[in-house]
């Protein structure tokens, strides 16, 4: 009997009271069921542990759920594949986090929540060209030889926020800039920083992120969105829960945390 009274206790206070912005539109009544990538990577999710809240995303998802009046033993997390996620059809989460760029293409199947980043531009190059005194400021990296996909905004943004010496050599794909840099036949190209870090982790064995800038400086930054499924009735509680969010700093704070001073990606100015 005590058993059955204490289950019926932990389940009454799961239950959102009926003015709750989110009451009876979660997956599960009173959780709300956030998605993630298997395995989540840092610096979006530490240690590929989610719940721990440690992370830019995973600091995110808990920040929106309390605004939205979950507390953290309210928040569940499942794992999905990127390409699964943004399949039309059910899903088994209210909310999915993994760099989602908010794409027309993508809004016809899946709907997505009000930005909660935009993607800086980062410079990536490689450890020989620090070593050879490139440094974050714009005096250096004016004088780089810098590479882009001319099929991107990655060449107008170049030529917007550097304005280097001498014309950028253009290529095909990113992957067609990456291989220069290895072939020493450009010292530098502009990724959106989640695209930087991830080249200059995974794929440069010398990679170095020197810097970024503001994604305030870039006309049309990648904007990111949480993901749900398409009309799903959550939509305007979770925009209101980013809207505060952004409007009080604390995304900003967040941002500051796990995007600049944990990565240690300087801000160009």
């Amino acid at each position: 009997m005590i058993k059955s009274t204490a289950a019926l206790i932990f389940m009454t206070s799961l239950a959102l009271a009926d003015d709750h912005c989110a009451a009876g539109k979660t997956l599960n009544d009173g959780v709300l069921t956030f998605a993630t990538g298997n395995p989540a990577y840092y610096p979006w999710v530490l240690d590929d542990a989610p719940e721990s809240q440690q992370g830019f995303e995973a600091a995110v998802a808990y920040a929106v759920a309390a605004e939205m009046g979950f507390d953290a033993s309210q928040v569940a997390w499942v794992r999905s594949s990127f390409d699964q996620a943004i399949q039309p059809g059910v899903k088994d989460f209210d909310l999915n986090m993994q760099q989602f760029s908010i794409t027309k293409e993508r809004d016809a199947v899946v709907d997505f929540s009000v930005p909660y980043y935009s993607a800086a531009m980062a410079v990536l190059t490689r450890k020989p060209v620090v070593d050879g005194g490139a440094s974050a400021d714009l005096t250096s990296l004016k004088r780089l030889i810098w590479g882009a996909d001319a099929n991107t905004t990655a060449l107008p943004m170049l030529n917007q926020l550097i304005e280097p010496d001498k014309d950028a050599l253009l290529y095909g794909d990113n992957t067609d800039v990456v291989e220069a840099m290895k072939a020493n036949q450009i010292d530098a190209a502009l990724f959106d920083l989640p695209t930087a870090l991830y080249l200059g982790a995974v794929v440069l064995e010398d990679g170095v992120i020197l810097g970024q800038f503001p994604a305030d400086r870039s006309e049309n930054p990648d904007q990111f969105g949480m993901l749900m499924e398409e009309g799903s009735a959550l939509k305007a509680c979770v925009d209101a829960a980013l809207t505060t969010l952004t409007e009080n700093g604390a995304l900003a704070a967040i941002e500051a945390e796990w995007l600049q001073r944990t990565t240690g990606v300087p801000v160009i100015e």
